[in-house]
């Protein structure tokens, strides 16, 4: 079942097309990842699920992107509710300098949140979904800069989850981490897929292969081939795919 379908949709920074023509379906609580070598739209596509493209000047968007068969570019959509349930995390940690508990707070507070006890249950639940709550459990009111990359992309994933997204979309979340940290991210979003439906965009073949169920091959703003995972990395049905996958190029 789709929990988004996009459309013949086309981007436009300027005059520039940067994305042209994709149409594809990502299926509920499965993980979709979007491959390709840079600059070839992975990440501005990624970006139109939630329009975060919204934020950039002269940026154009035709065609149509349905969460739950609702088009998220209608006028009438309610951008900051949007993102409450298309939330994402970036390639980059990139906690609050707050303390840890403060970071998961802060989201649910500024939705009206102000109970001390729901916080904290919140905060708590957001903590153990990110696999990081027994490291954190006894310093939750210290900075959360304090912490090792790995816990602070964790961290950011514990401050999405606590907005109670249905789609979480990540933005190379491992690149900026060693590989013991990599696999604990890894093993995460494996466990949190029972729960969300999860759009990653990877560098990394071996991650795609491990992790998702679904990849989407993006080159010069086209989207190549979309598949599952298994076949784009076996038997890919388009040249370039497969010339990508091998190491060919990118």
């Amino acid at each position: 079942m789709s929990k988004i379908s996009v459309n013949d949709l086309n981007l436009y920074y300027s005059e520039f097309q940067a994305l042209k023509d994709i149409s594809l379906n990502i299926d509920v609580k499965k993980v979709t990842a979007l491959i390709g070598p840079s600059g070839c739209g992975k990440s501005t596509f990624l970006r139109t699920l939630n329009r975060m493209n919204d934020l950039i000047d002269h940026v154009k968007i035709k065609g149509d992107i349905l969460l739950d068969e609702e088009n998220i570019y209608n006028d009438s959509i309610d951008v900051v509710a949007l993102r409450r349930r298309v939330g994402m995390v970036f390639q980059k940690p990139n906690p609050f300098p707050k303390s840890v508990y403060e970071n998961i707070a802060y989201g649910p507070k500024r939705n009206g949140i102000k109970n001390k006890g729901q916080l904290d249950e919140i905060v708590e639940q957001s903590l153990k979904e990110a696999a990081l709550w027994d490291e954190v459990k006894d310093r939750l009111n210290k900075s959360a800069l304090a912490l090792s990359g790995g816990q602070q992309q964790r961290l950011c994933i514990a401050r999405a989850l606590a907005m109670k997204p249905e789609v979480l979309l990540m933005d190379e979340p491992t690149s900026a981490l060693d590989p013991i940290a990599t696999a604990k991210i890894e093993e995460l979003i494996f466990d949190l897929k029972k729960d969300y439906t999860i759009v990653i965009v990877t560098h990394s073949m071996h991650q795609a292969a491990r992790i998702s169920d679904k990849t989407a091959f993006f080159l010069m703003g086209e989207l190549i081939e979309f598949d599952n995972t298994q076949k784009i990395f076996t038997t890919p049905k388009d040249q370039r795919t497969e010339d990508y996958v091998t190491g060919r190029f990118g």
